[in-house]
């Protein structure tokens, strides 16, 4: 995991994700404490011992300003496909632990209804908004948090913006996934890329190409579909690949939704995986377990991108401003099942 701390002026003093991990507690809990709600003597004891350690001193004023906090975050979610169904779960879970309920909007990609969830979010006034990256918006967004309202960013990035992020090493895992490709004898290797307006998108074909580069292999343009993370997109661009008079010998795709797609198209034309194409795809999802062979993939860790926002958030509301933003880069895991095959 990488953390980095944009942090301006001053070293930065202990904070209440400092207290959570000394006294080996949820940051919810050490919330809990310092607004005197009830918890178990054992959880007190530790926090205390571990507010002693630290010399951690919550601020009165910054306190004092969030009076009039509603305890209700928004998160603003493209769609309820596997991925963000299970984050809003997760994340659910977490921000209750905290005393805080989501408000939940779904904008289905639409940047005018991106828009109109953050008027909603702060006509009801909510405390902080949890948000898949939307670049159309950027003024409304830099608004709010020009009036103290907190953003953080996961799964794609709006650059430019006093915002944290909660993301994965898209880049990384990309390249990771190809490389292992690559040491299964693959050259050809087509690429199902996703949205090129998303950082995740941009981030993951990155991956692919320099994986590839790095391995003196030239991209070749006609082997990467843009297949902007839907299934029908997936559908057509395993079609497009596999019509080429060179057709790829393994498909990597950016998202699982894709990769549905592919293996549709591929079993519809007789086409085995991997016997005669290998396929791994972005995004391990249960469903995969249901082919055959399973799915290589890549693996989101998605309880803890949903605990780092959660534990940002509470940070966010409980402590001094100090003009630092939270970039936190999660790693992936690769999952190898049968779907991919060494050749000659």
């Amino acid at each position: 995991m990488r953390d980095t701390d944009q942090i301006a002026g001053r070293r930065r003093g202990a904070t209440i994700i400092d207290v959570a991990k000394a006294a080996d507690v949820a940051v919810g809990t050490v919330s809990r404490y310092l607004n005197g709600q009830p918890i178990r003597r054992s959880n007190r004891e530790q926090i205390e011992q571990a507010i002693q350690a630290l010399g951690y001193r919550r601020n009165a004023a910054a306190a004092s300003i969030r009076t009039d906090l509603t305890h209700m975050i928004g998160f603003l979610v493209p769609t309820f496909d596997e991925y963000h169904a299970r984050i809003l779960e997760h994340l659910a879970n977490s921000v209750r632990q905290t005393g805080r309920a989501l408000l939940t909007y779904c904008h289905s990609g639409d940047p005018r209804v991106v828009a109109e969830a953050l008027d909603f979010f702060a006509a009801q006034r909510v405390d902080a908004i949890i948000m898949d990256g939307t670049a159309e918006v950027y003024d409304r967004v830099d608004d709010l948090i020009e009036h103290d309202v907190p953003i953080i960013f996961y799964n794609n990035d709006v650059r430019g913006l006093a915002a944290d992020r909660v993301m994965v090493e898209n880049h990384r895992a990309s390249h990771r996934m190809i490389s292992h490709l690559i040491d299964l004898g693959h050259t050809r290797i087509g690429m199902l890329a996703g949205d090129p307006r998303n950082s995740s998108g941009i981030e993951r074909l990155a991956g692919y190409q320099q994986a590839l580069r790095d391995r003196g292999i030239e991209p070749d343009p006609a082997l990467t579909m843009r297949a902007n993370w839907k299934v029908e997109g997936g559908y057509e661009g395993a079609k497009r690949l596999m019509s080429l008079e060179n057709p790829p010998t393994a498909i990597f795709c950016a998202n699982y939704g894709m990769a549905i797609g592919a293996l549709t198209w591929l079993k519809e034309n007789g086409l085995n995986v991997p016997g005669d194409v290998s396929l791994a795809s972005f995004d391990d999802v249960p469903i995969f377990r249901l082919y055959e062979a399973g799915i290589t993939a890549i693996a989101q860790p998605l309880a803890r991108i949903a605990e780092t926002i959660t534990n940002i958030l509470v940070e966010r509301l409980t402590e001094e401003p100090t003009g630092t933003t939270r970039n936190v880069a999660l790693e992936c895991d690769i999952i190898l099942w049968g779907s991919t095959r060494r050749i000659n």
